[in-house]
């Protein structure tokens, strides 16, 4: 999948039908108005392909998983409204990657929820929008400290093929959104109940984290707003992920920020990344992307060259 290319028009034209007529008062159930899993976006037995074509001979798969628990309805709204044509549109226009096909996952808990997890296919035009405002809002979850962010990592590590790495051995891109700590275990049950998969042992997040890097360059934005958010769960995350678990002090910016974060780890310069927007988004981003290195130049430097950080 992933043929189109994203137009500022189709944008403008989707979301005057679908968005922007809905009240800020409705909330993201005005716009995500799906009362169960669409079959369309069931993980199991399925796999998501980003393929290069006519229109994206150079294909970047990116991924983001955004949590669909009950304290995380704004962020859905915000994803809607704002990020994904933020994130679109910048990335064509900045260029921080080739040819930008978008992969979305709505993210449950694996302990208690019906529908932990959900994947649209990945896409390059204005069905990005389409599958994204598809997503089931469940707003459950388990107050047990973590949700199944890891789910997304054992999705993007068996259940999708890419040709950025299978043809150029360049990795792709995943990025999670969540106020709540990191899951601790994908159980036997659960990759059997959510991805129809046989494995031959609980799998821990380290041992996760660990088997889908090697696919994908692997993040997690730390909501600061509210919710489960608190020192202690961001400080669970540095200790998975370092210096990329990315504090997001405001959830509307999440497209400026997954941007930023491509444009430095590709080299270009944190100081200048920042300054380029506005001056209540670039504080958003400075502090997001300031923990980040480059292996091989710097991310301090302008030459655009650097090489990313490995686990």
């Amino acid at each position: 999948m992933g043929g189109g290319r994203w137009s500022a028009q189709d944008w403008k034209s989707y979301s005057a039908r679908n968005i922007l007529n809905k009240s800020a008062a409705t909330g993201a159930g005005g716009i995500y108005s799906a009362r169960t899993m669409a079959q369309h976006l069931d993980p199991n037995g399925v796999i998501r392909e980003s393929r290069d074509s006519a229109d994206n001979p150079n294909s970047t798969p990116i991924m983001v998983g955004l949590d669909v628990t009950g304290s995380m309805s704004r962020v859905l709204e915000a994803m809607a409204r704002n990020g994904l044509p933020t994130l679109a549109t910048e990335i064509y226009e900045r260029q921080p990657v080739s040819d930008p096909h978008i992969l979305f996952m709505g993210i449950g808990d694996a302990h208690c929820d019906s529908f932990p997890l959900q994947a649209t296919q990945f896409e390059a035009d204005i069905r990005i929008a389409e599958q994204l405002t598809a997503l089931y809002l469940e707003q459950g979850g388990g107050g047990n400290g973590e949700e199944g962010y890891a789910l997304a990592w054992y999705f993007a590590d068996r259940h999708t093929s890419i040709d950025s790495m299978e043809k150029r051995g360049k990795k792709g891109y995943l990025f999670t959104v969540g106020d709540d700590g990191p899951t601790s275990v994908i159980t036997k049950e659960q990759a059997d109940r959510v991805f129809g998969d046989t494995i031959a042992e609980d799998l821990d997040c380290e041992q996760l984290l660990k088997q889908v890097s090697r696919k994908y360059e692997v993040f997690h934005l730390c909501l600061e707003e509210g919710g489960s958010s608190s020192p202690q769960v961001t400080s669970s995350w540095k200790e998975l992920l370092g210096e990329r678990a990315i504090p997001l002090m405001d959830h509307t910016k999440m497209g400026e920020v997954i941007v930023s974060l491509l444009q430095v780890l590709g080299g270009a310069d944190k100081r200048k990344v920042a300054a380029s927007w506005d001056a209540s988004t670039s504080l958003v981003v400075s502090k997001a992307i300031s923990d980040i290195t480059v292996a091989g130049g710097g991310s301090d430097s302008d030459s655009g060259s650097g090489g990313l950080i490995t686990f």
